[in-house]
């Protein structure tokens, strides 16, 4: 599959004048204004976490490379599934804003990466000042192939990532698609290989 970015198209006009209104008069800067509380006060509700901190940025890009900058230190590693968007679309960012963190990729079918799979390469992992060490695991849904993680794969994910001691990070590139696809039922194979 071919998923292009949302900005090889045109603006919609609904967008362009959302943004004309909300360019319109003064307000605080820097998260301050009165739009800004009304995103994160939806996406607390949204996402029924009530102390989430909302910070808008101008790509997804961004978004991913600053998450991951938060959640790895320089001699950190964010594992990924290989086909994973951070690795395959985001041209490096994710390693620049780390300040020299790697991706370790973790392979698996369909694009997604088992939670046996990722415990397996977990253990495995040299812990030592000499390697760089486990900090983040990052997943994609939908995935580069297309498929779904649903809420069952998600935490048995999270939960070996957490148990390893490892942040995790959702990329949200088609994060809407997999709600949709999740909430309707479709493309959700019992396994997560």
């Amino acid at each position: 599959m071919d998923f292009a970015s949302d900005n090889t198209s045109g603006v919609p006009h609904q967008v362009l004048e959302a943004m004309a209104n909300a360019n319109d008069g003064y307000a605080m800067g820097y998260g301050n204004d009165a739009l800004s509380t009304l995103v994160q006060d939806r996406v607390r509700e949204l996402f029924e976490a009530p102390s989430a901190q909302v910070r808008l940025v101008g790509t997804g890009t961004a978004a991913n490379a600053l998450a991951l900058a938060i959640l790895c230190p320089p001699w950190g590693s964010v594992y990924c599934h290989a086909a994973a968007h951070v690795d395959c679309d985001e041209c490096g960012a994710p390693e620049f804003y780390t300040g020299g963190g790697k991706l370790v990729l973790v392979p698996g079918a369909h694009g997604r990466i088992t939670p046996e799979a990722l415990d397996d390469m977990l253990a495995r992992a040299e812990r030592s000042v000499h390697q760089v060490q486990p900090s983040a695991l990052s997943l994609s849904n939908l995935t580069e192939a297309g498929t779904v993680y649903d809420p069952d794969m998600l935490a048995a994910l999270t939960g070996v990532a957490r148990s390893h001691g490892l942040a995790v990070h959702l990329d949200g590139a088609r994060f809407a698609n997999a709600l949709a696809t999740v909430s309707a039922g479709r493309n959700l194979p019992k396994t997560a290989g």
